[in-house]
């Protein structure tokens, strides 16, 4: 089971497709040593059968990190997460939250939330197959206009009762699986935080994470009063030096938070490595997740063009990163 070594899940970075992939799980990294990092989510049929490294490589540094797998078959699942904890991931999520149609049509995702003897065989492969990696769920409050909490109580019971699943992230919001965006299903469905708190009232012996609207480290501190974690997403992404303090604020590590100057030096040298690595990597893959970076600072504008700059790119030098750098302190 989880390591013992491993911090708590105060604070975790959501799982965002196409958005927390190892490049940008590096880049947090640098910027707290704590907050749990999740991959974005992968089908467990893109690790059996495609090209699995692609999809499981990570760096040394990204622990505590977690794997989101998305899938319904619990056979694939095993063999997924086999296959991922070979790769030395310290979790594997199973994703019952993504309202996403491409996920409805495979029956897993948030719909799966109406067959929990089936969510539960899943989890119970994964873990055999996995027994030395903690196996966690994410998953939504509800489905469509279903707004009774005892569907999720019993939805968490059932859980809790056939599964050794103890960990469960609870995005505060119904998924909406018809009529709305995956975009949309983020913002419009209302966040009910009230849920998730009387969740962990239910089940104090459960670990209960909140995820959904939170942007703020004011915010953070006001659900840990409820609840055992947060997890942030897209303001972990568009802003990522909101995790700058996240290590001192929320797990009392006295050590000084990355100055801007320093953690530019050292995306500088990841992406040099990593050009020089090879395997298809470009400038550009690394890059496109530090435009938030500078976030709040005078000449973040100047940051953000250059670093998205096809022209400024299609070399692919990395002092590009040190040259943005250089701009913005000539403006300030």
């Amino acid at each position: 089971m989880m390591n013992v070594s491993l911090p708590p899940r105060r604070l975790a970075v959501a799982p965002m497709l196409d958005w927390t992939d190892r490049h940008y799980r590096y880049m947090a990294r640098q910027i707290s040593r704590h907050t749990w990092l999740y991959t974005e989510m992968i089908h467990a049929g893109a690790i059996i059968h495609g090209d699995a490294e692609r999809f499981l490589l990570k760096d040394d540094c990204e622990h505590p990190v977690a794997l989101q797998l998305g899938g319904s078959e619990p056979a694939d699942l095993a063999r997924a997460a086999r296959q991922v904890a070979a790769y030395g991931y310290d979790e594997i999520n199973l994703n019952c939250g993504c309202p996403s149609p491409r996920v409805q049509k495979g029956a897993f995702g948030a719909c799966l939330m109406n067959e929990v003897a089936l969510v539960a065989d899943c989890l119970n492969a994964m873990q055999d197959a996995a027994p030395d990696c903690a196996v966690t769920i994410k998953h939504r409050i509800g489905i469509d206009r279903q707004t009774d909490y005892q569907v999720l109580a019993d939805f968490v019971g059932t859980l809790r009762e056939k599964t050794a699943c103890r960990t469960f992230i609870v995005h505060a919001r119904n998924a909406w699986l018809e009529g709305l965006s995956p975009k949309e299903n983020r913002e419009i469905p209302p966040l009910k935080y009230d849920y998730v708190y009387r969740l962990k009232q239910a089940f104090p012996e459960l670990e209960i994470i909140i995820n959904g609207g939170i942007t703020t480290n004011q915010q953070i501190a006001e659900h840990l009063q409820s609840v055992d974690g947060v997890m942030v997403g897209r303001e972990c992404y568009h802003n990522p030096m909101v995790m700058r303090d996240w290590d001192r604020l929320f797990y009392g590590d006295s050590h000084a938070p990355i100055e801007y100057v320093d953690l530019v030096q050292r995306l500088q040298d990841y992406a040099s490595a990593q050009l020089a690595a090879g395997r298809g990597t470009v400038l550009r893959h690394m890059v496109r997740h530090y435009l938030g970076l500078m976030h709040g600072l005078q000449g973040a504008r100047v940051w953000r063009r250059m670093l998205s700059d096809a022209t400024l790119l299609q070399n692919n030098q990395p002092h590009l990163i040190q040259q943005a750098w250089s701009a913005i302190q000539s403006i300030v």
